[in-house]
């Protein structure tokens, strides 16, 4: 089965205009760099710095410590979309310790709230991944039901091993306004790990789908999330394809 791939990237040369970076909500960004990948996998790769002692922006900013990690927005020049399938490989450096967890890539919409701030419905939401304690996996999701910070889907369904490229697809189909018809899917090294449905991302028809939210650093807002040495993380072969409706199932199947 094809899909129908609206978007990808193997970081060229002028990368970020590619992916429509917003200049808005965006940190960290000395902490990416973008190189031939080592292996010969993939042509380049993006690698991602965590210095010693670093976490969120928060915690470097009350204790002094280093920034690690980097997040921002990503529009990715398509049009705003109802449903949308995120692709992306992920390898963790071979001293990586995953501590209490982090956060890596997902979609958004919107304003793409996260940091605490709860969606109401018509503002935005965001679906990033997250590591968690010996490399578990889930879905960590800022939508109008989330409490004071985001809601964990599936927490341990899937676990990332250090030094090993691991492959993330996630399927956000979004709810009609009203209803609790929305869903997200999960793959992990091709094998499905998640599926769950009946959330709600929004109220408002004109609230959708728009582009990647690269969030990734550890933590957590205190130091006991902090990486007790220096790591990176490396992301490769980035792409988003389209999904469309079949209508007289009413459920939603990835274009063929």
């Amino acid at each position: 089965m094809t899909q129908s791939v609206l978007w990808t990237s193997k970081f060229s040369s002028n990368w970020e205009s590619q992916w429509g970076v917003k200049e808005k909500g965006s940190w960290g960004l000395q902490n990416i760099t973008v190189i031939p990948d080592p292996q010969r996998r993939f042509s380049k790769i993006l690698r991602v710095r965590y210095p010693a002692g670093s976490a969120s922006p928060t915690v470097a900013r009350r204790k002094g410590v280093p920034l690690g990690g980097a997040q921002f927005y990503a529009d990715l020049g398509i049009p705003p979309q109802t449903a949308l399938r995120l692709s992306y490989y992920v390898r963790f450096s071979k001293n990586f310790e995953f501590v209490k967890g982090g956060k890596l890539p997902g979609l958004f919409g919107g304003k793409g709230n996260s940091g605490g701030d709860t969606p109401d419905g018509k503002d935005g939401f965001s679906t990033r991944f997250m590591w968690r304690r010996n490399g578990d996996g889930e879905v960590y999701a800022y939508l109008p039901t989330s409490r004071r910070y985001g809601t964990s889907i599936s927490r341990g369904n899937w676990q990332f091993q250090p030094g090993v490229w691991h492959h993330l697809e996630q399927e956000v189909v979004l709810n009609q306004p009203n209803q609790r018809n929305g869903r997200i899917r999960v793959w992990f090294d091709g094998k499905p790990v998640l599926d769950k449905d009946g959330l709600t991302f929004r109220r408002v028809s004109d609230l959708r789908l728009d582009g990647l939210f690269f969030s990734t650093f550890f933590g957590g807002s205190d130091s006991s999330w902090a990486t007790p040495k220096d790591v990176y993380v490396d992301f490769a072969d980035f792409s988003v394809s389209a999904i469309h409706q079949d209508e007289e199932a009413g459920r939603v199947k990835p274009r063929v």
